[in-house]
Formats: C-alpha cells, sequence, structure tokens
C-alpha cells in the first residue's frame, strides 16, 4: 500500500509540473549537447532494432527525435518532453513535447518517440508553426505493430510517421494525439 502512494504522490507532482506550464521541467531541462546526444543515441537505437523504422528514416526529409517523454496522471494528467529536429545528421531547431489529458487514469511511466517527416510541407509546417498540435495540419500515422506489418518504403504515402519506444512504468498505453509540439530556443 504505501508503494501504491509513493506512486501516486510522484505521478501528481508530475502532473502538477505539467499542467504548471512545465516551469519546475524548465528548471531541469537538458543542455543542448546533452539532448543532441541523447536523440542521436535514442535515433541510432530505434532504427537499430526496428527494421521498418529504419527504412522510413532513409526516405525521410527530417526527424523530430523526444528520446524522453514523461507521464504521470492521476485523473487528470500530462506529458512533457524535449527533443530535436534532425535533418540529415544535423540539428537545426529544439521542441518541447506537451500533452493535457483527464479521464480514467492513474501511474506514470516515461517513453520516446520518434517523428519522421516524410513531405517537404511536413517538414515547413514544423518550421514555420508556433506550434503543431498531432491531429491538426500534416498527416501523422501512428506505428505499432498492426501498422508496421502493412508498411513498405513503396507505401509512404503519408506527412509523418510516428515511432514510440522505451516505454517503462505503470500506465496503460501511450498516444501522442492531442500533444502540442513548439519550438524552444537552446
Amino acid at each position: 500500500m504505501t508503494n501504491i502512494r509513493g506512486i501516486l504522490l510522484a505521478a501528481a507532482l508530475a502532473v502538477t509540473t505539467v499542467m504548471s506550464g512545465g516551469s519546475i521541467a524548465t528548471a531541469y531541462a537538458a543542455a543542448a549537447e546533452d539532448l543532441n546526444k541523447d536523440a542521436a543515441q535514442a535515433l541510432q537505437m530505434l532504427t537499430k532494432k526496428d527494421t521498418i523504422a529504419d527504412a522510413v528514416a532513409r526516405q525521410a526529409k527530417a526527424v523530430l527525435v523526444f528520446p524522453n517523454i514523461v507521464k504521470a496522471g492521476l485523473i487528470f494528467g500530462g506529458s512533457y518532453g524535449e527533443g530535436v529536429l534532425m535533418e540529415g545528421s544535423k540539428v537545426t531547431n529544439y521542441y518541447n513535447s506537451v500533452t493535457a489529458s483527464w479521464g480514467l487514469q492513474a501511474g506514470a511511466q516515461s517513453y520516446g518517440y520518434a517523428l519522421f517527416l516524410m513531405t517537404n510541407k511536413a517538414v515547413d509546417y514544423i518550421r514555420e508553426t508556433h506550434g503543431w498540435e498531432i491531429g491538426v495540419g500534416p498527416t501523422v500515422v501512428i506505428v505499432n505493430e498492426g501498422v508496421a506489418k502493412n508498411l513498405s518504403t513503396t507505401t509512404l504515402k503519408d506527412d509523418a510517421y510516428a515511432f514510440i519506444f522505451d516505454q517503462q512504468g505503470l500506465m496503460a498505453g501511450v498516444s501522442i494525439e492531442g500533444t502540442k509540439i513548439s519550438r524552444i530556443v537552446r
């Protein structure tokens, strides 16, 4: 019982942090060099482990990599993480990923995701907007096992493909629908 209280307390603290605009998260924000390194490592591990992700990466115009997103919830929830926009092997900008939710939820988890931008339209959209809410704007396909079975380099027709990786924690499921991605200064 004490362990559950500790988890719920940690979840409530994380939700409060995310819901307060990330002011505490900003205090712990990764240095640019660390974020660059973490994103490059995460992308490398994803493409080594997943042949579909590797094939998609080879055709992508750019990729947004969020190596560590922290999600917590106790009825109200949220997630926060920082990432980089990579064009080739060069980091061109920094972004954060913020999600707020409510409903039947309790727990905390961490995960990462890579958003492969396949068209110039998608790359231009992320560069030119003040924030991109996933589900609005360019079409994003979340690649899970079912989608991956039918995906090949010849069937890549959408603007962006998202791969979620390294899920750890005590919450069921991950969704990036409704996530807001905004440029940050590093």
